[in-house]
């Protein structure tokens, strides 16, 4: 059986004949399916064997896509199928029709599962095959592990509000909404008071870093981002997404009469004696208005450059930069992957009362004792470009400006680099040696970067594995060797000895198998050789081999050793370097 599934699968061309051979010898190795080794030699995906499998098998594949994967509510399923049994298993109930019992499972052949469901729910079992993240996805929605049913206790019927405009916003005397007051109860039941606080409190336990909530032809969708990945949550009703985001808008001191145009606006949360800061974003769609609400919980922002996530060479690198009297730090990377908080954490490090360090942000996500910032406002004319020149006038020593993004705001940073100051600024790039084209084509001619520019860098945020969870394999041979070829760790580690660690799914990681995130690096200090390159004809290809004379790595490599530490697994590190094959 297990080669009918292999050569369905080539069949299909998502495998070839060699990647079967390959993994029929690891299933022997390894005394697992050959589904499963597909997936952990990473030729296949989850989904593709599930698909394949049902397939095989005449099983109906469900998902979230195809809407099967989608659990009837109001049939008492969650009584039929207890959520640890759900949990410890990975099977979802999806639906009960005549006495049978619909169960979504990653292994309809498993015989013995099939009859422990039907001992538990007591009746006959129709399985579907779904994949085992899926199912655990459904189930983290339909059981609504820990706080996960305070939307839905929230939209219980509770007085008659329609028009969605609170009539009194409880705050503390410095402006927060106070989310640690029964707000509902003193309100006189306002829906969407109690619904957009439900909203948040969830998000906050589960250390969301963005909120979506946005409404379709028929539907709503509301989405969690936790640890970088959107997740799926009970939605509101149609009828309340308007007065949810005028309630928002109210807070954040937006105009709740303006829905043609976007706006954005931020307010504050008191909540478990901790302050978050909520920047709003609304923007107009073909069905309406879309809201996003970005959480910073500046309780759980630690500025230790030591706790960043650099390995030793690469910290020691980017502070004997810091340390230069003069020079440009460049630190590329993605919206989102923790550019700002690094360099917060470099600052940090770095100053002392000697320093006047001033930083020119857009906007200030994290306040610093002993730093002047100050915040853009293009509006009334203080931009990137603008606000620096006012900069030079106040005798700074050290410069952060937020972003690079356009021919004046990069010349001006070369200028007061040139001019005896240590500037640092972001860019978006997919890695770090491509910062020097980027800022040619802005203009930068190549002699004057040559000779200003210091050090580059590029970060990306990896999920770390959940301690309590996590389970630890002998990593295949393939993994080995892409370990051995791009991690560039001499001497290798003991292979007999070896162990990875791969996502399970427990109730302090909400059943994500990850809890919180960590960066990698690749820092590149600009080398007299490096330098020559960069005067000559700034060839990335030629840049990397200078680099990689001296010992240097990239993110791929950094990933690798943080897989070999045990702090992610292989899968998260490689979607997270993809562009660095």
């Amino acid at each position: 059986m297990a080669r009918k599934l292999g050569e369905l699968m080539v069949q299909l061309r998502w495998i070839t004949e060699d990647q079967v051979n390959k993994a029929l010898k690891f299933q022997v190795q390894q005394k697992c399916r050959i589904g499963e080794a597909l997936i952990r030699l990473h030729y296949a995906t989850e989904e593709q064997v599930s698909q394949a499998l049902a397939r095989q098998l005449g099983v109906t594949y469900a998902s979230k896509e195809n809407q099967i994967l989608n659990p009837e509510k109001g049939q008492g399923l969650e009584k039929l199928i207890p959520e640890k049994f759900a949990r410890e298993n990975a099977v979802a109930p999806l639906f009960m029709d005549d006495n049978v019992l619909a169960v979504a499972l990653t292994d309809p052949t498993d015989i013995m599962m099939l009859d422990n469901i039907k001992l538990v729910c007591g009746m006959e079992v129709q399985p579907f095959i779904a994949t085992k993240a899926q199912i655990l996805k459904v189930i983290d929605s339909f059981y609504q592990q820990g706080q996960a049913d305070l939307i839905d206790r929230a939209m219980e019927k509770d007085g008659d509000s329609k028009d969605g405009v609170p009539d009194g916003d409880f705050v503390t005397p410095d402006g927060k909404l106070d989310l640690d007051k029964d707000i509902v109860g003193q309100s006189k039941g306002a829906q969407s008071i109690k619904l957009i606080n439900a909203i948040l409190k969830q998000a906050i336990s589960e250390r969301t870093s963005d909120i979506h909530l946005e409404k379709f032809d028929e539907k709503v969708s509301l989405r969690l981002r936790i640890d970088g990945v959107l997740y799926e949550r009970s939605a509101p009703p149609v009828g309340l997404v308007e007065s949810l985001i005028s309630r928002v808008k109210i807070l954040s001191r937006l105009d709740i009469s303006e829905r043609r145009l976007p706006q954005d606006g931020t307010f504050a949360i008191k909540y478990q004696n901790r302050i978050i800061e909520v920047r709003v974003s609304v923007c107009p769609t073909v069905f309406g208005e879309k809201l996003v609400m970005r959480l910073l919980d500046k309780g759980t922002v630690e500025l230790n450059i030591e706790k960043m996530g650099f390995e030793l060479r690469q910290r020691e690198d980017f502070l004997k930069a810091c340390k230069s009297p003069n020079g440009l730090i460049f630190l590329t990377g993605p919206t989102g992957s923790g550019k700002t908080t690094t360099l917060g954490a470099v600052l940090n490090t770095i100053k002392t009362p000697e320093l006047n360090i001033m930083t020119l942000e857009d906007p200030v996500e994290i306040k610093m004792e002993g730093i002047s910032q100050v915040q853009v406002h293009p509006q009334i004319g203080l931009t990137f470009a603008s606000g620096l020149r006012s900069f030079l006038r106040q005798d700074p020593d050290v410069i952060l400006v937020g972003e690079v993004r356009d021919q004046e705001t990069a010349e001006s940073c070369l200028k007061a680099a040139m001019t005896g100051h240590l500037v640092l600024s972001t860019l978006h790039t997919n890695s770090a040696l491509e910062a020097v084209p980027r800022l040619i084509d802005m203009g930068i001619e190549r002699y004057l970067l040559a000779s200003t520019l210091l050090l580059l860098a590029a970060q990306r945020l990896v999920r770390v594995l959940c301690p309590d969870c996590k389970q630890p394999y002998r990593p295949p041979q393939e993994e080995i060797d892409m370990l051995a070829a791009e991690s560039f760790i001499t001497p290798l580690p003991d292979i007999s000895k070896l162990t990875f660690y791969k996502p399970g799914g427990c109730p302090k990681c909400f059943n994500m198998g990850y809890r919180g995130r960590k960066a990698i690096y690749e820092v590149y200090f600009n080398t007299e050789e490096m330098k020559k390159i960069i005067y000559k004809d700034a060839d990335i290809s030629k840049l990397a081999a200078a680099a990689g004379k001296g010992g240097v790595w990239n993110l791929r490599a950094s990933g690798w050793r943080k897989v070999v530490a045990g702090v992610t697994s292989v899968e998260e590190m490689l979607s997270v370097t993809v562009t660095e094959r």
